[in-house]
């Protein structure tokens, strides 16, 4: 319960110059109820991701008091660790983070225990599950638990079926949910085979295939944008949009990733899952309710419209690049080649820029720019609607032809906002306009703690809300629309010619700029 007064309350959020009434604390929206006691698996805890993201994550939700009051963490990999030694590992990798306190650790690390596996030996997944009993009984947690995958993704079927054959899948005594980190496969068919493998032994209900774009605070507030504001979804639509950009731009290379990175390049790593997916999230029509099943399935109908490319013509809607040696962040980069565990004569793109049109009554004609990549000038994650020029005869004697168009951009990297630009006149006898723009800080006003990405996807797995995870038809959509694309990139003779240079610290090859026909840049 709050313990502002009313008026304390209405002073506490102003937005442009109008005080904002708040009903009720910023902290009463952190949580949707209470989590049940489970167990948290995770294998692959010797990991990076382990270290870097999840536990860091769950540390933050019990400092919060978003995990139950009973809860029990069991890190699984082949590292012979002890649970001490585990536990020292953790502590280093979560109290390296700024601004955590390190006070409630220690209880935090008494529910933390780790089970030496190899994850191909069917045997030590029926001993994973003796102790998991063992330690569900000590800690009182009951029978829900959640699974996570985080290894490499040539070992999701491997874990995903002897954790069946253990009877691990079963819900006989709470609930078992599964959580796959992306990439969910490599192509269409390896994705269904992935698939077969988890489903083999778990429902669909039980799969929670994890994208931790979707769990971003301002990508969720996207819908909320749309659908709780009358003024916008009117001309969201053909009619007044002229087209619409989405970047995603890194200013690192591929780091220790390289040996995925080989095998995947910038289509299989961004594209397939996090630009798809916000993609959809403008495009989709509203839902009839606010609820998992009936979003997801907007969005596989945005999916099921993409307008095949024409593989004959592909360079009018893809350009694919690689980046050389140059300047990021006023520092020397090494060109792709160069990386570690890169191949000297790599012929894997690290950028692309993607002109998709959805083929729907809402969208038909209007493009969707989309760019991603690595080692260019800014690290930027955007998404820009291009509102079409204003029919402007009246004012063409003073003003000339060209009125500039307005912009609505929604901020996810690093400035977390949402801008409308609008045409206003200056002061003064004569007629001129310049362009403003009207801001809103996210966070602007907002005291109360925040969710991080994992800690939201970790959050809505234990309560079972699944709305912004994958769902299985619409990953194969998307692998259907994206195979013939890949298929051609890889095999075709002038795979060396399609692959454009470009210097570490730009915004990638000349040629992008040209595929936008003297439309603004979607990093501009």
């Amino acid at each position: 319960m709050s313990s502002k007064t009313p008026e304390e309350r209405e002073s506490q959020v102003e937005v442009q110059g109008e005080a904002v009434n708040e009903e009720r604390d910023g902290a009463s929206c952190l949580w949707l109820g209470p989590v049940e006691p489970c167990a948290i698996v995770i294998f692959g805890a010797s990991g990076d991701l382990t270290a870097r993201k999840l536990v860091p994550a769950l540390y933050n939700l019990y400092t919060q008091g978003g995990l139950p009051r009973r809860f029990l963490i069991l890190g699984a990999a082949r590292s012979g660790l002890s649970d001490d030694e585990f536990r020292s590992r953790m502590k280093k990798a979560v109290l390296a983070g700024e601004g955590r306190d390190p006070g409630p650790w220690e209880e935090f690390a008494a529910c933390l225990h780790y089970q030496p596996l190899t994850y191909d030996e069917p045997g030590d997944y029926t001993t994973l599950g003796v102790r998991l009993e063992r330690l569900e009984a000590l800690h009182g947690t009951g029978g829900g638990r959640v699974f996570n995958l985080a290894v490499p993704p040539d070992i999701y079927q491997t874990v995903a079926v002897n954790l069946g054959r253990a009877g691990l899948g079963r819900q006989e005594r709470g609930w078992t949910r599964v959580v796959v980190e992306k990439p969910f496969g490599r192509d269409l068919a390896s994705a269904r085979a992935l698939n077969q493998a988890l489903t083999a032994h778990f429902d669909e209900e039980q799969v929670y295939r994890i994208d931790h774009y979707l769990a971003k605070e301002t990508v969720q507030n996207i819908l909320m944008l749309r659908f709780a504001n009358a003024i916008f979804e009117p001309v969201w639509n053909r009619n007044y949009v002229d087209h619409v950009s989405i970047v995603s731009s890194e200013t690192l290379g591929v780091e220790h990733r390289a040996g995925y990175y080989e095998r995947a390049g910038v289509l299989r790593d961004m594209f397939q899952n996090h630009m798809l997916q916000l993609l959809s999230l403008v495009a989709q029509e509203p839902p009839s309710i606010f609820e998992a099943e009936r979003v997801r399935d907007e969005k596989v109908k945005v999916f099921r419209s993409f307008r095949p490319f024409d593989l004959d013509n592909l360079d009018a809607n893809l350009v694919l690049g690689q980046y050389g040696q140059g300047t990021v962040n006023g520092q020397p980069a090494p060109p792709y080649r160069a990386e570690a565990g890169v191949a000297p004569d790599s012929l894997t793109p690290t950028f692309a820029l993607m002109k998709i049109f959805v083929d729907n009554w809402r969208w038909q004609g209007v493009p969707f720019f989309l760019v991603s990549g690595k080692r260019m000038r800014s690290k930027i994650t955007r998404l820009v609607i291009h509102f079409k020029e204003v029919p402007h005869a009246l004012m063409r004697q003073v003003l000339g032809d060209h009125i500039t168009a307005n912009r609505l951009a929604l901020g996810i990297h690093p400035d977390e906002t949402i801008s409308l630009t609008i045409q206003t006149k200056n002061p003064g006898a004569r007629l001129c306009l310049r362009t403003v723009r009207m801001l809103f800080d996210y966070h602007q006003g907002y005291e109360a703690p925040r969710l991080e990405a994992y800690e939201k996807a970790l959050l809505d797995c234990m309560l079972g809300e699944r709305i912004l995870f994958w769902r299985q038809d619409g990953l194969e959509m998307c692998w259907s629309f994206l195979d013939p694309v890949l298929n051609l990139c890889e095999t075709c003779g002038n795979r060396a010619e399609r692959l454009k240079p470009y210097p570490a610290g730009s915004w990638g090859p000349p040629e992008a700029a040209a595929l936008m026909r003297g439309r603004p840049l979607p990093w501009a």
